[in-house]
């Protein structure tokens, strides 16, 4: 089993110091210099990366890849947000678009336990500590907010508060944000509805078994454009603590990439890419009330 992204032994590599004199001596590297690399000191060298196939960058995204963060689900169009942001950091590491090759992980495998088959994982994963136990993140690429969708008319849909939806019928996705939601702010009266993917919570919530979901912000507003029109954004939900929600690019636990792609992604923050291709691809999500 190949462990490419992941660190180097220093036996190992006192060993080809002694076979070759610049074995592992650090290489010119971007973005961000040796000093951006992950455990081990990778060299960031552009599209020289010890990937998990060489020359080519794998990313790994779910299937269905929903809208807007991916067009026609299709990862590899460079159409939606994360589509064109994966291509971005390929980009600023190195690597041309017919480098990056994509691979189907389920969204509760991404950040599971164990190595990973994949560079970086783009998915709408929210960085937390308690995923941070199982793999590493780079730094954030999105600030998000989560929402509540209701059915028309339903007991949710006149919602003004979180204490409004404590008694509605509400469901998430199994190992999201938007199910913590539910059970640590929401904390409805009745159990919540748990699905496995998204879609059938959203068929939950079109044929009535449900009141409400809960998702983020710009998959709410497509929901309701585009595939419930019974359906209506009803708010969002503050955050907590003090600490906003992010989105980040998920590597293997001890991978090597780390320091290059989080350098990556502050680069494209930095000269305004990340902003750009928010405001082309999720305008449509800027704004919803604030639940109180």
């Amino acid at each position: 089993m190949r462990l490419a992204n992941r660190p180097v032994s220093f036996a190992s590599c006192a060993v080809a110091v002694l076979l070759a004199t610049a074995g592992c001596a650090p290489q010119d590297a971007a973005p961000g210099g040796p000093s951006a690399a992950g455990p081990g000191k990778q060299s960031c060298a552009r599209g020289k990366l010890a990937t998990v196939t060489s020359g080519k960058l794998t990313v790994g995204t779910d299937k269905p890849a929903y809208a807007p963060w991916f067009v026609g689900d299709e990862p590899g169009s460079g159409k939606g947000f994360e589509s064109a942001v994966a291509y971005a950091v390929a980009g600023k590491l190195g690597y041309a678009k017919d480098a990056v090759a994509w691979q189907t992980v389920p969204f509760n495998n991404a950040f599971a336990p164990g190595e990973k088959k994949f560079d970086f994982d783009i998915n709408q994963i929210s960085i937390s500590a308690a995923r941070k136990q199982a793999v590493a993140f780079s730094s954030g690429y999105y600030h998000v907010r989560q929402a509540i969708v209701a059915r028309k008319g339903s007991k949710a849909a006149g919602a003004k508060s979180v204490a409004d939806l404590k008694g509605a019928r509400l469901g998430a996705q199994v190992g999201t944000t938007s199910l913590d939601v539910i059970n640590d702010t929401i904390k409805p009266s009745r159990r919540p509805a748990v699905y496995q993917k998204n879609d059938f919570a959203k068929s939950a919530l079109k044929n009535g078994q449900v009141d409400a979901i809960v998702i983020d912000l710009p998959t709410a507003f497509y929901i309701t454009s585009a595939e419930v029109k019974d359906a209506e954004v009803v708010g969002q939900f503050p955050a907590t603590g003090g600490d906003e929600e992010e989105f980040g690019l998920v590597l293997d636990k001890e991978s090597r990439l780390t320091g290059c792609v989080t350098a990556a992604v502050d680069a494209l923050r930095k000269d305004g890419t990340l902003a750009a291709l928010e405001k082309k691809w999720l305008a449509d999500a800027a704004h919803a009330p604030v639940l109180k």
